[in-house]
């Protein structure tokens, strides 16, 4: 919103209560900070002296840490933005940036989601009540706390009346003017990364003008299944996190040693802090080894007992480590956990989570973009590890190795040993290698099919020295891989190689549509403001055209089949137990010591890929997998997308053949040729099959 359109009202509110002598002073107000100072010595609490300039400075620039090297250089870049724009282009910025509660960033989208009309409709007493919540957006939004916002309005009201504002009659009139609260304006499902992701493609379309022409953009997501989709992989990483060390508070802030006055120094103390909406800041105002009490930024108190302390005991001790400790002042997250029928939920002393999760879901068949989570939270990191994390893939790469070799005469039933093996260093491009299974038993003989369920290291590694490391790598990129990410030593049988959890998708999901090549696509229109279409893309037939087809129909029937019972008895056999349906295929992936871990898999008109690790690639632990990070996730997400839809069964595709009971491919016959003389029996040397045969007994 230009500055200009914004109300003079809701302007001289905000100045009025933030920064009175903003038209006036250069970045710092030398005023506020003496108010500020004999507030602080006299009332024994805190107040700030920050000008909306070095709010400013602060939001766009800084962290919102309260040091005294934070607070020096919010004043350099305050008075250097003082020296490059104008007041008036400085309260711009303001205006549209701040946070307001609500998931409202800005006061025309806090004027929308709160009083449901544009900001050029406001009243004085409405105007008086947004500016009032950027000192405690979290805390005094009118929505959820109405007479701690109405509390704040009158305090907004008595400044403008002091600064001339609003005369008299005019702040008697605003003050008794009743408020009609809305409700939410915001978007009811959160899907920031797809957001940005849409906000590129718009602008590398229309260029700038795409931020002034009022465009409407429809996706494709489907919105039950994005809320889907953040809640799995939110509940997927702070279950994890449950089980780690605590860390410490994220800050520490000074408190009054007395509670007197101490709702409005929490509030103080908070307002630098993002709050979240399931892991809630509080600052801390009594700790012992039995309870902590702390103060929300709603300005609810909590006593934090037995169960609610459960893994900060270390933090609670006298003695703790400074960097660990929780004392008064200390800045904590607490969340709510879920009760069991008939109890209450509680609240329990949490930490923000230093792992990071990914879920993309497409329809098979159009590779249309159902739902999208690129990360734990956007407004920490906006990195979008769906399409730009390239992560090693461990186990969930070996489908395509299989693949591979049914196409080069393996069948599901062929027998592979399961044994150990070395490799000398030419064939690893490193060291010797002596790999093995994590705490496996080795089962000797065993087929392709049971080896992918228990997703034997062995058996892959032997299967790619017969295959030839190029025959695997140039069929992987059939599916949309990447062949230089992949490399060129027998690592690859073990997903050494590097992937996107959407590349993962969209090759998963040929498996799922009978082999069939899909574009993920995310914008379905777009229109101007007055309703004009722009763009439109194409509508897509349930079934894609056979020149889309990437690997031969039979195939991938096949490693459906085998993929379904890696669901029903091998390492994902959680997704049919626990959802009940036999229509599930999938793998799951762990890759050396655990620094990655995937789950992908599908219902046939439904392919889901999730992963879980951290940004520096570290471990996750010992005992994490596949299966038990990314797995559970994946279920909880597929319970929504799967709702109300009929089990699916595959039709059988010519070239595949049941007998007694096992899945046979057929070899495809070659093109009708003349006769040609009979050829000798191939050597040893050039027959393929041959030289499979050894390893493969």
């Amino acid at each position: 919103m230009p500055v200009g359109e914004f109300p003079d009202v809701l302007k001289n509110a905000l100045i009025a209560t933030e920064d009175a002598d903003f038209r006036n002073h250069s970045g710092i107000s030398l005023k506020g900070i003496a108010r500020a100072a004999l507030s602080n010595l006299f009332h024994r609490h805190r107040q700030g002296a920050s000008t909306i300039t070095q709010q400013v400075a602060r939001n766009f620039f800084l962290s919102r840490k309260q040091t005294l090297s934070r607070k020096f250089a919010e004043a350099l870049l305050a008075m250097k933005i003082e020296r490059h724009l104008t007041k008036d282009q400085i309260l711009e910025l303001y205006m549209n940036q701040i946070y307001l509660g609500q998931h409202a960033y800005g006061f025309e989208a806090a004027s929308l989601t709160y009083f449901g009309k544009p900001s050029k409709q406001l009243t004085a007493a409405e105007a008086a009540m947004l500016a009032g919540l950027p000192k405690n957006p979290g805390g005094a939004d009118p929505t959820d706390h109405f007479d701690k916002a109405k509390a704040r309005q009158l305090v907004v009201l008595l400044r403008m009346h002091e600064t001339g504002v609003l005369n008299d009659a005019q702040y008697e009139e605003a003050k008794k003017q009743p408020l009609k609260i809305t409700g939410h304006w915001a978007p009811p499902v959160s899907a920031e990364y797809l957001a940005e992701m849409v906000r590129q493609q718009v602008v590398q379309r229309f260029g700038e003008a795409a931020y002034s022409q009022g465009l409407k953009v429809t996706t494709s997501l489907v919105s039950a299944d994005q809320a889907a989709a953040q809640a799995a992989v939110r509940k997927g990483i702070l279950d994890f996190d449950r089980r780690q060390p605590y860390r410490g508070p994220e800050d520490n802030e000074d408190l009054p040693d007395t509670d007197t006055d101490i709702d409005q120094a929490a509030a103080l103390a908070l307002r630098e802090h993002a709050d979240d909406d399931d892991l809630r800041v509080a600052v801390v105002t009594h700790a012992s080894p039995k309870e902590v009490v702390a103060i929300l930024a709603s300005g609810e108190t909590l006593h934090l007992t037995g169960d609610a302390l459960r893994g900060v005991g270390a933090a609670l001790r006298p003695k703790a480590a400074e960097d660990l400790a929780i004392t008064r002042g200390a800045i904590i997250r607490v969340m709510r956990t879920a009760g069991d029928a008939g109890t209450k939920s509680e609240w329990r002393v949490a930490q923000w989570p230093d792992v990071e999760g990914a879920l993309v879901s497409l329809d098979s068949n159009t590779g249309q973009i159902r739902a999208l989570v690129g990360g734990f939270d956007f407004s920490h990191s906006q990195f979008n590890h769906v399409t730009s994390a390239w992560r090693q893939p461990g186990s969930s790469f070996k489908p395509f190795i299989y693949s591979a070799a049914l196409e080069h005469g393996i069948q599901p039933a062929t027998q592979i040993m399961d044994a150990p093996i070395s490799i000398d260093d030419a064939l690893t491009g490193g060291k010797h290698w002596d790999p093995k299974d994590d705490d496996e038993p080795l089962m000797g003989p065993i087929s392709l099919r049971a080896a992918l369920a228990k997703s034997k290291n062995l058996v892959s590694i032997r299967v790619v020295q017969n295959l030839g490391i190029n025959t695997v790598r140039n069929w992987a990129a059939q599916f949309g891989f990447a062949q230089d990410k992949h490399p060129d030593n027998l690592t690859v049988a073990l997903g050494a190689g590097s992937v996107t959890p959407m590349q993962e998708a969209r090759a998963y999901a040929a498996f799922a549509n009978g082999g069939y090549g899909v574009m993920p696509r995310f914008i379905e229109k777009i229109t101007d403001a007055q309703g004009k279409v722009l763009f439109e893309a194409p509508k897509l037939p349930d079934t894609p055209p056979e020149d889309a087809r990437i690997i031969p129909a039979r195939n991938a029937f096949v490693m459906a089949s085998l993929l379904n019972e890696v669901a029903r008895t091998g390492t994902a056999a959680k997704a049919q137990s626990t959802l009940k349906r036999p229509d599930l295929y999938g793998k799951t992936g762990t890759t050396n010591d655990a620094v990655d871990t995937w789950f992908a898999g599908f219902q046939p008109r439904i392919t889901t890929v999730v992963w879980m690790g951290r940004d520096d690639n570290t471990s996750l632990g010992g005992r994490e997998f596949g299966a038990t990070l990314a797995l559970p996730i994946w279920i909880d997400y597929m319970r929504q997308a799967l709702k109300d839809v009929p089990v699916a069964t595959l039709a059988t595709p010519p070239g595949v053949q049941d007998i007694q009971g096992a899945t046979i491919l057929q070899p495809v016959p070659p093109p009708a040729q003349a006769p040609q003389p009979k050829p000798a029996p191939p050597s040893p040397s050039t027959d393929p099959f041959s030289r499979l045969a050894p390893s493969l007994r």
